[in-house]
């Protein structure tokens, strides 16, 4: 009987093992061979899920992005409005080694994206997607009336973007000043800021 293969599963896997690769040797050493290897497959099996290097680094790169995108639509406002924003926000932060290792590749795939037009503009649709989820969470703070008065939207949500994009950026280049203490209790003195 032949052996029946989870196709997307295996695609995971090999993202995954791009992902550790990233982690331990850098982007640039992402390569198909590399891979193949990391996952324990052959080269040509590995051909057989991605025809080309820049597609495995694109799928392997969206894959971060939807790991955190299912974490954040599990996310509910149950309970305490600040409890559920601190717990929301906290999913995009790197505050346990899973989301450390997230972040640490999604820095990789941003300075490749530079030079990269296809990660560029997935980097460009990841970034407006995220943005529009700070817009979400502004726009229902202020429709709560759990925000202080004269709140401005699209800026409260511009800020939170990119302090965000801050914690993450100095979590994964200077680990040893960013620890998860101060990750959220720079959170919380924002929140501060805006919350009644």
């Amino acid at each position: 009987m032949p052996k029946i293969v989870d196709h997307d599963s295996r695609r995971v896997q090999l993202a995954e093992a791009a992902w550790r690769i990233i982690r331990s040797r850098g982007i640039d050493e992402v390569s198909v061979r590399n891979v193949a290897e990391e996952a324990g497959m052959s080269l040509g099996s590995l051909r057989h899920y991605f025809s080309t290097h820049s597609e495995l680094l694109a799928f392997s790169m969206r894959l971060v992005s939807e790991r955190v995108e299912n974490r954040l639509r599990s996310g509910t406002w149950d309970g305490d409005p600040r409890s559920a924003l601190e717990r929301i926000v906290a999913e995009l932060v790197p505050l346990d080694e899973d989301r450390l290792a997230e972040c640490e590749v999604w820095f990789a795939f941003a300075g490749k994206a530079i030079a990269d037009p296809s990660l560029a503009a997935l980097m460009r649709e990841v970034d407006g997607a995220l943005h529009a989820f700070f817009r979400r969470i502004t726009d229902d703070l202020i429709a709560r009336q759990l925000t202080k008065p004269g709140i401005d939207a699209e800026h409260e949500a511009f800020r939170l973007h990119a302090l965000v994009d801050g914690l993450v950026v100095h979590a994964v280049a200077c680990p040893e000043r960013m620890s998860r203490e101060r990750i959220e209790r720079t959170l919380a003195y924002h929140f501060d800021s805006i919350l009644r």
